[in-house]
């Protein structure tokens, strides 16, 4: 990589590009080798569904509350002084996620993770966009940190398994310090500092009204069915969120620098893209959470088999972009990008398939979770193309932003959700084979500890049979969930990009 860099930049930025890399590298490693591991987190630190999907989701969030507010802080303070104490806090959080036993804790950190990834995030953008100047060079920089942040995210779950079967589960976060330290070395000797002089003030009530609603949603979605969704305290909840969304708007809609400007939504491309990022979101991103559980849980594979499967979902969805880039040159992105939903949603239904087959395995997983990860590499290059490029170029960072923050919302929102769902149909179906007159606080701790990969069958009359058909009701009511928000963003997306008018004008 650095020799390939070398021929056309300077070695500063060579060395630079190998930190933005490395970076990358382990923002993408953190959302993807993490779910690998949830089985053994539940087993290892005695943890229940709602706490995984926390350990999850605190990183989420954390990158959401962050990713505006970091480009305005870069851009003032410093781009390489951001971007060096961004990695410092990722190394220091990662430590603290490895050395912990508790749960609370480890929520604690990974939130901190997530707020340093998310900065870091940001900084990689902007310093390759600063430190490689010439369209060319700028081209391979941003091609590498793209292969660099594929091979995070698509090898992660192998990575994650291979490190719980060689190591233990502390390594997962450990091997972050290690990468971390090397980085701040690349970084402090690479890295050229750069601010903006025109760069003004924080949006301080813009991110907290935003962080706000994202964080009450979430909560509101995660521990509802513990307080009671029409209890006091959750309806409180969920009016803090919508107080809180309403508050942001208003406050955008005053700023006079504000850090979304809702007037781009009024461009079709934009908000088709927007759309389809979103989409993306909803299914496949958040289902890989849970899908190491229904390899383990419901298949019986080990963490490394199980991390071998997750590979058929990921790694199609570094194949394809290629394609798509061909295909949204011939056809438009307002075509590709309804075409790739569509073909996620479509590999979520042969999911639901292949997890309710007489004789379920990885084989009968297959074919949907290659097809789905094809889907995503049909949309993700596309949708970021599309987003910068429907705006003007002084605006293209503020619509990236957006980008980010449509897709990390999303995330976080629907984690909570295929979570919600899985423990429902998981107790639907116990409701509906197991005798009548069964406590019902009882079914629905069984429910969540099955959800969690827990699948305890003492006490059941039909035993392990009952469990691993609740198990894969529960998970064939979350597939039909991912298909089915794919494909109505997919057509929501069509028209918003114009739908048959536009293609009859074309």
């Amino acid at each position: 990589m650095t020799l390939a860099i070398s021929a056309s930049a300077d070695g500063r930025s060579a060395v630079a590009l190998a930190a933005v890399c490395l970076s990358a590298l382990m923002f993408g490693l953190e959302i993807s080798s993490v779910p690998a591991i949830l089985p053994t987190l539940e087993q290892a630190l005695h943890t229940d569904f709602r706490q995984l999907q926390w350990i999850m989701n605190a990183y989420t969030i954390g990158v959401t509350m962050v990713l505006m507010a970091t480009g305005a802080l870069a851009d003032r303070f410093g781009r390489k002084r951001v971007f060096v104490a961004s990695i410092l806090a990722f190394g220091a959080a990662s430590l603290a996620c490895g050395m912990t036993n508790s749960v609370p804790v480890l929520i604690g950190a990974r939130f901190c993770q997530g707020l340093a990834g998310g900065a870091m995030l940001v900084c990689q953008i902007a310093i390759l966009s600063h430190q490689f100047r010439a369209a060319r060079e700028r081209g391979m920089a941003f091609g590498w940190w793209g292969v660099v942040a594929g091979v995070g995210l698509g090898f992660g779950p192998i990575i994650g398994g291979a490190i719980v079967a060689l190591w233990s589960w502390e390594w997962v976060f450990l091997v972050h310090v290690a990468l971390g330290i090397v980085t701040l070395l690349l970084a402090a000797g690479g890295v050229r500092e750069s601010r903006d002089a025109e760069a003004t003030r924080l949006d301080v009530v813009g991110i907290a009204t935003l962080s706000a609603a994202v964080f009450c949603l979430a909560f509101f979605i995660t521990q509802g069915p513990d307080l009671g969704f029409t209890s006091p305290t959750a309806l409180s909840i969920l009016s803090v969120s919508v107080a809180s969304f309403i508050a942001f708007v208003v406050a955008e809609k005053l700023a006079p620098r504000p850090m979304f400007d809702f007037t781009v939504f009024r461009i079709r491309a934009f908000s088709g893209a927007i759309i389809g990022s979103a989409a993306m979101n909803m299914s496949f991103w958040p289902f890989m959470i849970y899908l190491p559980i229904w390899f383990q849980a419901g298949l019986g594979y080990d963490s490394v088999a199980a991390g071998m499967g997750l590979l058929a979902y990921t790694l199609p969805a570094l194949v394809a972009p290629p394609l798509a880039e061909r295909l949204s040159l011939r056809f438009q992105p307002r075509l590709v990008i309804p075409a790739g939903l569509f073909t996620i949603g479509l590999g979520f239904i042969l999911m639901k398939l292949g997890s309710g087959a007489e004789h379920a395995s990885w084989l009968t997983m297959l074919p949907g979770c290659v097809l789905a990860g094809v889907g995503l590499g049909l949309t993700n290059t596309p949708v970021t193309n599309t987003t910068t490029g429907a705006v003007p170029a002084a605006r293209s960072g503020m619509a990236s932003g957006i980008d980010m923050s449509a897709r990390m919302i999303s995330l976080a929102i629907n984690i909570p959700v295929m979570g919600f769902i899985l423990v429902e149909g998981v107790l639907f179906s116990l409701k509906a084979n197991l005798p009548l007159g069964t406590d019902a606080s009882t079914l629905r701790s069984l429910a969540t500890r099955i959800a969690a990969g827990a699948a305890d069958s003492s006490g059941l009359g039909g035993g392990d049979a009952i469990v691993h058909r609740a198990l894969a009701d529960g998970f064939g009511g979350v597939m039909l969930y991912g298909g089915a928000s794919a494909w109505l963003l997919a057509a929501i997306s069509f028209m918003v990009f114009g739908g048959w008018r536009r293609l009859a004008i074309r």
